[in-house]
C-alpha cells in the first residue's frame, strides 16, 4: 500500500514538473504515454489472446490516468480467472499476472457440460480432456466447495472419487473409482470422514460396495 502511494506521488510530481516546465506551446505538443500493448502472464496463448482482445478498449488510453478498477472489471468477467494483479510498465504497456482457477469437477446443466472452478464459477467445457469427478444432481456450488474443503482437510484422497451425487436435502453420496458408494450425512461431515478412514484400514470392510454413514454413531455396510 505504501509503495502504491509513493508511486502515485512520483507520478503526480512528474506531471507537475511537466506543467511547470513546458510553455503552453510545448505542452500542447507534448503527448502523455498511451497504452499500445498488453501482456498476460499465467495462461495459455488462446486464453491470453482472449483477455488481450477484451482489453483493446483501453488501447490508446492514458497510461498515467487509467483506473485499474476499469481494467479489473473486464478481467473479472472472465470466469477462468482465480485472481490477478495489474502492473503499468512505462512507457506504454499493461501487464496482467493471472492465476487460473483450478477445475475441481464437472457437471451437466440443461444438457451442457460445465467445469466447476475453485473460484466458484461454472465454466463451459469446449473440449473435456481432464479426468475429474462428475457431479449428478442440481448442485449448489457453495455446498460442493464446502465438501471439497472438508475432504482436503482430511486424509481421504479426492483423486479416488469417480462420481458425486447431490440431493435436495444438501446431502452427498460419493462413488469411488473402485465402485464403493459412501453415503454421507447432512451434518458433521468432518467426523464422518474420520470414521470412514478408520473403516478403510480394516480388512473386514474390504470388498464392501456400500458404506452408509448417515446414522449418528453407526456404520451400515453392504457387501
Amino acid at each position: 500500500m505504501h509503495q502504491q502511494i509513493s508511486k502515485k506521488i512520483y507520478i503526480y510530481l512528474f506531471i507537475f514538473f511537466l506543467l511547470g516546465t513546458f510553455s503552453n506551446k510545448n505542452f500542447l505538443q507534448f503527448s502523455f504515454p498511451k497504452i499500445d500493448s498488453f501482456e498476460v502472464i499465467g495462461l495459455n496463448k488462446i486464453e491470453s489472446d482472449q483477455i488481450s482482445q477484451d482489453l483493446l478498449i483501453f488501447e490508446e488510453s492514458n497510461l498515467f490516468l487509467i483506473k485499474k478498477k476499469k481494467i479489473s472489471n473486464i478481467i473479472n468477467s472472465n470466469k477462468i480467472i482465480e485472481k490477478f494483479s495489474i502492473f503499468k510498465k512505462y512507457p506504454s504497456k499493461l501487464t496482467i499476472n493471472v492465476k487460473k482457477t483450478k477445475f475441481l469437477a464437472y457437471t451437466k446443466i440443461n444438457n451442457v457440460n460445465f467445469y466447476i472452478g475453485s473460484n466458484g464459477n461454472l465454466i463451459k467445457i469446449i473440449n473435456n480432456q481432464i479426468e475429474l469427478p462428475f457431479i449428478f444432481g442440481s448442485i449448489e456450488i457453495k455446498e460442493f466447495l464446502k465438501l471439497k474443503k472438508i475432504i482436503d482437510n482430511s486424509s481421504f484422497n479426492y483423486d479416488n472419487i469417480k462420481n458425486l451425487y447431490y440431493f435436495k436435502s444438501k446431502r452427498w453420496d460419493i462413488e469411488t473409482k473402485d465402485n464403493l458408494i459412501i453415503k454421507l450425512p447432512t451434518t458433521h461431515l468432518e467426523d464422518s470422514f474420520k470414521i470412514l478412514l478408520k473403516i478403510y484400514k480394516k480388512e473386514e470392510f474390504k470388498g464392501f460396495k456400500v458404506i452408509d454413514l448417515r446414522q449418528n454413531n453407526q456404520v451400515i455396510s453392504n457387501g
